[in-house]
């Protein structure tokens, strides 16, 4: 019985392996509508995508950013500027998006636009702090979605959401973790919503990367330390915001600089006749938080009782 239980497994893994492999035919004839692709993530998939041959429409918060990533790439690809939370920037881009692509529809829609500061324990954030990173993570992504999906379903193709490990286990405080919970649950139900009409939704779980964001991480912890109010602070202590710091600079040191391990499962999603609903990005996503994400409650939160800081006034 065992014996034919692992054989039913093995051909199972080797249909999933083949129809993986196989691609998407004419993707020079594709148009991948980027977001954030200043840096990280979304400037090495556009400048991979383009590489490939498919017609980028790449999104840069700043002149400066699509200045560079002209620089770099072929005379297929083309760069606007969005701001995510702008409903005006956000209708704009649309336009320009259709300007581009004519009849053809739009075969990828990369929501990667993201942001992860400020950040730090809950009581020392604001409702604003909390605000500025929920309206570029997940509103934003939900407001350029909704302007996209028309032109996406126009071509069957497909929608990749950047989400995180982050969004199914929240490690630290702040609007990151909610947003990406956020990401998770409208990832979802746009799936079951776009696939009567042939289009696709994948979201990406990358682990802990080296990207601009983590490399800020530091600053904004002493940033946010210095508005907490004196009483407050006295709760917590000066010990306790040292030895954050510490463990967030052991996070920085041990995030992996290989960018490409997440740009590679975008651009699966995207060119793969069969992808996946969802990617693990990253040795820490697949040996640590992915088995996490099914561990006891109680489990979790004595592993990380373990690891976090202790305040000065802890009972």
């Amino acid at each position: 019985m065992w014996l034919y239980l692992a054989a039913l497994l093995g051909l199972y893994f080797l249909r999933r392996w083949y129809q993986e492999r196989q691609k998407v035919e004419n993707l020079t004839e594709k148009f991948v509508f980027i977001t954030g692709c200043d840096s990280g993530f979304g400037n090495l998939l556009a400048r991979q995508l383009d590489a490939r041959g498919l017609r980028v429409l790449a999104a840069c918060l700043t002149q400066k950013g699509a200045e560079q990533l002209d620089k770099v790439t072929s005379e297929r690809l083309k760069t606007s500027i969005l701001d995510v939370t702008s409903k005006e920037s956000v209708a704009a881009a649309t336009e320009w998006v259709k300007g581009c692509i004519g009849s053809k529809g739009l075969w990828g829609l990369v929501n990667n636009a993201g942001t992860a500061l400020p950040s730090g324990p809950n009581e020392w954030l604001t409702k604003d702090d909390f605000a500025k990173v929920i309206n570029v993570n997940l509103l934003g992504m939900i407001d350029v979605t909704l302007h996209m999906v028309p032109l996406v379903r126009r071509a069957r193709g497909r929608v990749v959401n950047i989400s995180s490990t982050n969004g199914r286990l929240a490690v630290f405080g702040g609007g990151y973790c909610p947003s990406k919970f956020g990401v998770e649950a409208f990832s979802d139900s746009l799936r079951q919503e776009l696939h009567p009409f042939g289009v696709q939704v994948s979201i990406i779980e990358p682990g802990g990367f080296q990207t601009t964001i983590a490399a800020r991480a530091l600053e904004n912890l002493k940033n946010v330390w210095n508005r907490v109010p004196s009483d407050i602070k006295e709760v917590y202590g000066k010990q306790y915001l040292e030895n954050y710091c510490k463990i967030a600079q052991y996070s920085i040191n041990i995030a992996s600089s290989k960018l490409h391990l997440v740009t590679d499962c975008m651009e699966h999603a995207l060119t793969s006749c069969s992808p996946r609903t969802r990617y693990s990005a990253g040795w820490d996503a697949k040996l640590l938080y992915v088995p996490a994400f099914y561990f006891p409650t109680s489990i979790v939160d004595f592993v990380m009782s373990c690891i976090q800081p202790k305040p000065a006034q802890a009972v």
